[in-house]
């Protein structure tokens, strides 16, 4: 089987480790598309926010169109309006907007900022409630995505994942870096860099930790990168292949491929290192592990049926069972937290196309328009999946609705952007 990075998968990778660092481009969300069931809400300017360099109504108001749920109400000729006293509703119902939310932003005398919201029901004239949020300066974008988040799960019954963070790797000139960023791609930091690449990074379930590749060896090794520390700890490195590595929910063990005992295959290894445990036993090339939420299944790719294909075995191993059979191509297998949507990559005449797959039906769709999809990965609250392609020419990081009807471009601009992973709910 061979894997274009699978699609670029194959690349080797060395790692220098350094500190967390501001990166020194920022991304700019481009919101398309048109759903069928959009809430539209209004975000009102937020007193105080003039001054400063974050637009808490902006962020918010990008955060919820993002998501596809919601249809943002242009605000202008709107004053700033805060959550003291009732706003008059009547221009808002005239602008058709059913939510509107009002905030204001103060400095303490400490240096911290004070934050707060209130979201009122356009329609029935009803406040729905508000919150508010001490952040120090720094953190006045992470309280711009809990207001969205909160104001998400009012009106929808659903969490928010605006405040969760995404992982993705770069390529520009001889550098690669291994970024840490916002859901919307801003605020990105470095966790990794390094004149070779870095390949296949995946969340723990704790948000904690960021397991890698790495061939700083001269061969490929897997570790685990301590995201707020920067320490890190080798977890695999036997004869041969170690890669491509997928944590277990509870977070006490990670499935990685090895080639220690010929072909590539499927093992647990705990998340502390020791050794391994095999769950296939083939002569084909098993790869790509990835484990459903309750971790009784491990999805993988396998071309044991002579070309790569998705499969399903029990998490402590056993015998597999074929879960697509649409294509000669499907490979980077990624499930929703809910067991219900698989999305995957499949070559379609030649192009990398993201597919997403209801597991119960088996109905496919192709969800996108653009030629080189890549790395599939699924918000934690299964709404969303980010993914990277190339689109006008360039690499990009995008977002997508189960659908396809509303996406949302990250442009990077420090070269090749590949391998998302979007990282669970902060705890």
């Amino acid at each position: 089987m061979t894997q274009p990075s699978l699609v670029r998968r194959a690349c080797a990778a060395a790692l220098a480790l350094m500190p967390l660092a501001p990166a020194l481009a920022q991304f700019r969300v481009e919101v398309t598309g048109v759903g069928l069931t959009q809430l539209p809400i209004a975000i009102a300017p937020f007193r105080g926010e003039a001054e400063l360099p974050q637009k808490i109504a902006s962020i918010v108001q990008a955060d919820l169109e993002r998501s596809g749920q919601f249809r943002g109400i242009d605000p202008a000729g709107s004053a700033p309006l805060d959550e003291t006293s009732r706003p008059d509703l009547s221009p808002w119902r005239q602008k058709s907007a059913d939510s509107l939310a009002v905030g204001s932003i103060s400095r303490l005398a400490d240096g911290r900022y004070d934050v707060r919201y209130r979201l009122w029901d356009v329609v029935k004239g009803q406040d729905l409630g508000g919150q508010s949020f001490v952040v120090p300066g720094l953190d006045l974008r992470l309280a711009a995505h809990h207001i969205a988040d909160a104001i998400y799960e009012k009106l929808t019954g659903d969490k928010g994942v605006f405040s969760t963070r995404i992982a993705y790797v770069t390529k520009s000139g001889t550098r690669y870096n291994l970024w840490v960023a916002d859901a919307d791609g801003e605020n990105a930091q470095s966790a990794l860099a390094s004149p070779e690449p870095i390949i296949s990074p995946a969340w723990s379930a704790s948000g904690s930790q960021l397991a890698y590749v790495s061939f700083e060896s001269r061969k490929p090794v897997v570790y685990v990168h301590e995201i707020a520390t920067g320490q890190r700890r080798l977890i695999a490195n036997f004869r041969g292949s170690n890669s491509a590595p997928a944590w277990a929910p509870d977070g006490r063990s990670l499935a990685v491929t090895l080639t220690r005992e010929g072909g590539s295959q499927i093992y647990t290894i705990p998340a502390t290192g020791g050794e391994p445990r095999r769950l296939t036993q083939s002569g084909s090339i098993d790869t790509e592990p990835v484990y459903s939420a309750d971790g009784r299944s491990i999805y993988f790719v396998s071309d044991r049926g002579g070309s790569p294909q998705i499969y399903r075995m029990s998490g402590t191993g056993g015998d597999p069972q074929r879960v697509t059979f649409t294509g000669t191509y499907n490979i980077s297998p990624a499930l929703s937290p809910d067991g219900r949507w698989l999305a995957y990559i499949s070559r379609i005449n030649g192009a990398f196309k993201l597919q997403v797959m209801e597991l119960a039906t088996g109905n496919v769709q192709s969800v996108t328009d653009t030629t080189g999809d890549e790395s599939p990965s699924f918000a934690p609250n299964g709404r969303l999946i980010i993914y990277a392609t190339r689109q006008g020419g360039a690499e990009a990081l995008m977002t997508t609705t189960l659908d396809g009807k509303i996406k949302a471009r990250l442009p990077g601009k420090g070269g090749d952007i590949r391998e998302p992973d979007w990282g669970p709910f902060r705890r």
